[in-house]
């Protein structure tokens, strides 16, 4: 116990970062609010991507449920054990876990903590006081791979993972088979960078696609991506996204992203919790048929988008690009991506899952 207090007190010194005051609080009735802990993946919040998405779960149940939380962005996975138990010994009401490299740590400090209720995003955790919150990226994938295939000009597209691993796999897997579905014999290049904070490496793969061919890219790097998009502008390609709404960081050239919606599993976890209906020792899957994941919009600029303008992040100018490109781009295949939608949640298309049955050699 006295070591975990001391873990808690450095946790807190090296991250002074509660949004709401971790100490909790009561709401207007007098009722305790509900306490959430997160600890983010590494490569933190900014990544436009992942980390943010479950931000903005958090902030939606900050302000629809009344609830507090705090959160830390570790510099290296090799902490976040550290901070979980941290989070455990103050008593949080839930504690998260962003990422599949989390799930080691998750599974000892639950295990520590029986009492204490967590949540894993990406991976599963068969714990009674663990639930697990997984999505169908495979599902969304196929439809960024068949949109690529309608949009390419060289019947070459490319692919850029993370690191190589099974859930990475499924994106990847999911991809080319959309992609195949549309055009059998079209060429998919795929290579992993090693990491998912490493742009540079990013854009170097992204090039090399490029100079093999490929004019439609997909990336499942977290912000590895973000070299993908420098090489989009620079080279004049189209990009597609991944997690959330990446379109803006290429206006013009990012033709689509394919969303995972962590935000919603993010916020429908705590809103469950709240609720007295925490789905402790399950895994909750996300898929296309609860609008888990998906495509952006095709035809019309988004409340993403235009936020990104209103922002400041975008200029008006930026905003038309996009606006543009959808026009003469990706509208005109609107109505096939949303028929192999359809199709994928009847169970008319099938779908391969790298993730549960392994990734070719």
């Amino acid at each position: 116990m006295k070591k975990n207090l001391i873990i808690l007190l450095v946790t807190l010194m090296v991250f002074s970062v509660a949004l709401t005051g971790c100490g909790g609080g009561k709401a207007d009735d007098g009722e305790e609010k509900l306490r959430v802990a997160i600890v983010y993946s590494t490569g933190g919040l900014g990544d436009k991507s992942f980390n943010d998405s479950a931000h903005r779960g958090l902030l939606r149940a900050e302000k629809e449920l009344g609830i507090t939380f705090d959160y830390v962005e570790p510099r290296d996975s090799a902490e976040d054990a550290d901070y979980l138990r941290g989070f455990a010994e103050e008593g949080f009401d839930l504690v998260i876990a962003v990422g599949f490299q989390m799930a080691d740590s998750l599974k000892t400090v639950a295990e520590e903590y029986p009492d204490i209720k967590f949540a894993i995003i990406d991976s599963v955790v068969d714990l009674p006081n663990v639930v697990s919150l997984v999505f169908a990226e495979h599902q969304g994938s196929f439809l960024a791979g068949a949109l690529a295939a309608l949009v390419t000009e060289t019947d070459t597209i490319g692919f850029i993972g993370g690191i190589s691993f099974p859930l990475i796999h499924r994106f990847e897997g999911g991809f080319i088979a959309g992609a195949q579905y549309i055009n059998p014999d079209i060429k998919v290049l795929s290579q992993y960078a090693g990491s998912f904070g490493d742009p540079a490496t990013g854009k170097e793969i992204a090039l090399s696609q490029i100079d093999s061919g490929a004019d439609v890219i997909y990336h499942a790097s977290g912000g590895t991506g973000g070299g993908l998009f420098e090489a989009a502008m620079e080279r004049g390609i189209y990009a597609i996204g991944v997690d959330s709404n990446q379109n803006f960081l290429a206006p013009g050239y990012g033709i689509a992203s394919m969303l995972k919606r962590v935000d919603v599993a993010v916020f429908e976890t705590v809103k469950r919790l709240q609720d007295g209906e925490f789905a402790g020792g399950e895994a909750v899957m996300f898929d296309l048929a609860i609008d888990g994941v998906g495509l952006t919009d095709l035809v019309n600029i988004d409340v993403d988008e235009q936020a990104a303008k209103d922002a400041g992040d975008i200029t008006e100018a930026q905003l038309n690009a996009i606006k543009e490109m959808k026009s003469k781009v990706t509208a005109q295949h609107a109505e096939k991506i949303n028929e192999i939608r359809k199709g994928i949640i009847n169970g008319t298309i099938k779908v391969p899952d790298w993730m549960t049955e392994g990734r070719p050699e």
